[in-house]
């Protein structure tokens, strides 16, 4: 969402004149894209302010004033504070104040202070096309919606990002042909919680028809009803370029109806991977997360899942040291992660939030040297179990997008696979099953075909085979 956020607010700055640069030295405005979600990533950011002190009191003395700016989360969240105790912050935009960033600018060139954090109903930057900061990217994210309404109650977004709001269908669909137009080759659909995208905008869809949830999972809201919904989006998004993968994230265990997992397993350039956010793997600890489902449903929609899109890679998030969590509890967590055996885990100590309901209503008892003993189990538990679940990889061929070269070898090239693991691969030249023959050298954006012969727990190794297109490809994976 980030870097969705720094690409949108980057396009706003662009169209008012300003040019970027990578040197900190040459620049007249910084700008820092923030995190709430937890205490790390705030602290990051109080640093990273600390070290740009003495730049900005350095550029005081010269003709030329350094402004600085906070964006995102952190600015809605800590907006006072920021301003009070950190006089060298210049402007703060909350995450639907990037429009306003050339006002807030030209505020602050008056030597005032500037911020707009209010949080809106309806701002989704449909009209606003993302400028990619990378230009040899082979993916990109689409931001399709924006907020959440879960309230969770661990977790800050609903605060610092405000009520879910959907783009319009047909903004989408003209972003991503225009990113398959410049040659992009994978999209991810991006959302705090993806899958309950719900396109109100236009009013023939409006009918009384309610959300599907999956099978022993609720909200905790009232069903929404109306609009086109995750399903249709992904439909049609998968139809822009079959050469142009698509991915989705983050999603929420209760919107995968059984339409979106037939589409999955039907189109070839949906990938065949599926975040599945489980938090913990005991049921009293969701409860206390209010996260709407029982161990045992989120068992059962793993299983329906696995049997829907056979091969599926599955990942999941995981917090250790919840408020209340006991031993048992955590080594309920320990069982589901071997249960399961998730291919990508994203595991976290607990970070008590302001504003959230846990904050209000519950006691952040455990330990810290507790959390992250408990953190360091489920690493060691997730490697293992997501090592044993790629090991099943070994002697298949698979299709894989090339990004670039490796960061360990010079020799190497490394891209991912259908379930994003990412594969090393020798920088060889290659038959082109598209030009019988013709022998290349896989460039990123290229598909090829590699022969998987080991893996880890977090990548995997191979041979490449031939370059080849995604249409080509699914008669050898």
């Amino acid at each position: 969402m980030n870097v969705n956020d720094t690409e949108i607010a980057w396009s706003v700055l662009q169209k008012s004149g300003y040019l970027r640069t990578r040197n900190l030295q040459e620049a007249d405005v910084i700008l820092l894209v923030t995190c709430s979600i937890r205490e790390k990533a705030e602290q990051t950011i109080w640093n990273r302010l600390h070290q740009l002190k003495a730049l900005k009191t350095k550029r005081l003395r010269s003709r030329v004033p350094l402004r600085i700016g906070i964006l995102g989360c952190m600015a809605e969240r800590l907006k006072e504070e920021i301003l009070n105790r950190e006089k060298m912050v210049d402007i703060l935009a909350g995450p639907d104040a990037y429009r306003d960033l050339p006002r807030l600018l030209a505020v602050a060139e008056s030597g005032q202070q500037a911020a707009n954090v209010l949080l809106s109903l309806d701002e989704t930057y449909a009209d606003v096309m993302p400028v990619q900061t990378s230009p040899s990217a082979t993916s990109a994210f689409v931001s399709i919606m924006r907020g959440c309404d879960n309230m969770c109650s661990y977790c800050i977004v609903p605060f610092t990002r405000g009520r879910e709001r959907s783009r319009p269908v047909a903004s989408i669909l003209e972003e991503v042909r225009k990113l398959s137009e410049q040659g992009l080759k994978e999209v991810t659909l991006l959302g705090q919680n993806v899958n309950s995208f719900r396109d109100s905008s236009e009013i023939q869809f409006n009918n009384a028809v309610s959300t599907n949830l999956s099978r022993g999972f609720s909200t905790n809201y009232k069903p929404k009803q109306g609009g086109l919904r995750f399903a249709h989006l992904l439909d049609h998004v998968s139809r822009v370029d079959p050469e142009m993968r698509i991915r989705f994230t983050s999603p929420h265990p209760k919107d995968f109806p059984d339409e979106v997992l037939q589409l999955i397993h039907e189109r070839d350039n949906i990938c065949k991977q599926i975040h599945l956010p489980a938090q913990s793997g005991s049921s009293r600890v969701l409860e206390a997360m209010r996260r709407g489902y029982s161990r045992e449903a989120y068992v059962e929609l793993v299983h329906h899942i696995r049997e829907s899109i056979p091969g599926v890679s599955l990942s999941s998030d995981f917090i250790a040291g919840f408020c209340g969590e006991t031993e048992e509890d955590h080594l309920q967590t320990v069982s589901l992660l071997r249960e399961v055996q998730y291919n990508m885990g994203f595991l976290f100590a607990y970070s008590m939030r302001q504003k959230t309901r846990a904050y209000h209503r519950l006691k952040d008892d455990v330990p810290e040297e507790v959390k992250l003993r408990r953190l360091e189990e489920l690493i060691t538990v997730f490697r293992e179990e997501a090592t044993k679940a790629n090991m099943a990889s070994v002697g298949c061929t698979q299709l894989v997008l090339v990004e670039g070269h490796s960061k360990r070898s010079a020799t190497d090239l490394c891209g991912r696979n259908d379930g994003n693991l990412k594969v090393i691969f020798p920088n060889v030249e290659v038959e082109d099953v598209s030009n019988s023959g013709v022998r290349v050298r896989a460039q990123p954006g290229d598909y090829v075909l590699v022969k998987i012969t080991s893996t880890s727990s977090q990548t995997l190794k191979g041979h490449v085979l031939c370059r080849t297109t995604l249409k080509d490809s699914s008669a050898y994976c």
